[in-house]
């Protein structure tokens, strides 16, 4: 079995959302996480758990590559937003994926950062898309968006947003000339008094079972223009 499209959802608050939304699915186990076969539009399409962090997001994008060979990899999730830029449940396509929490005290730091960052190309993809979305940068490092570090990500990267996966899966999708769609619904905003969800997981959970819903009630569309 060689589907054309797996659909990667990353972390764990994400993901319980699967189970509620296919209750009949045959969940099956990989080395990495669950996943099930659904079809959607005639095509079999793999939902796969890769979680979170750059270190399971890569291995399992490289394990669903080398298993599944598939055409279009999409990373359904969620991403922080910085308040003022943009606003919950706002949904990102990413077209760039920077890995900006890399330091180097030996080389360059900027290298680093650009060595892990990665241009995604969606000139394949056919207009009009079928939802509204924000096209742009999104900031990937494993960690929470920092309120202090803000102001520098805008005016570095010109993003508005972050998450912890979009860097490693670009990098893996890239280097692999495997088509890659990250959308990712705003699920928090953060400024630099702090974050909507910081310290209130619960926030999160909610806003990431709702966006779910929504980038798999969107998929039918997605997949009519690729």
């Amino acid at each position: 079995m060689n589907p054309k499209i797996v659909v990667i959802i990353s972390a764990g608050g994400e993901w319980q959302a699967i189970p509620k939304i296919f209750p009949d699915a045959e969940f099956q186990k990989s080395p990495y996480g669950d996943w099930i076969e659904r079809e959607i539009n005639g095509e079999a399409v793999i939902f796969y758990h890769g979680f979170y962090g750059k270190i399971p997001s890569a291995a399992s994008a490289q394990y669903v590559i080398d298993h599944w060979k598939p055409e279009v990899i999409f990373n359904l999730g969620t991403c922080g937003g910085f308040r003022g830029e943009i606003e919950r449940d706002d949904i990102v396509l990413a077209d760039r994926a920077v890995g900006y929490d890399v330091i180097s005290h030996i080389g360059s730091t900027e290298k680093a950062i650009k060595y892990f960052s990665s241009d995604i190309d969606l000139s394949w993809l056919k207009e009009p898309y079928p939802i509204k979305v924000y096209r742009g940068t999104i900031v990937s490092g494993d960690r929470d968006i920092l309120p202090e570090d803000i102001q520098g990500l805008k005016e570095k990267y010109g993003a508005k947003v972050g998450d912890w996966e979009s860097g490693s899966l670009s990098f893996v999708c890239r280097h692999n000339d495997v088509k890659l769609v990250i959308l990712r619904g705003v699920s928090d905003l953060v400024d630099s008094d702090g974050g909507d969800a910081y310290g209130e997981r619960v926030v999160w959970v909610e806003a990431a079972e709702r966006i779910i819903r929504m980038l798999i009630d969107s998929l039918p569309g997605w997949l009519s223009i690729l």
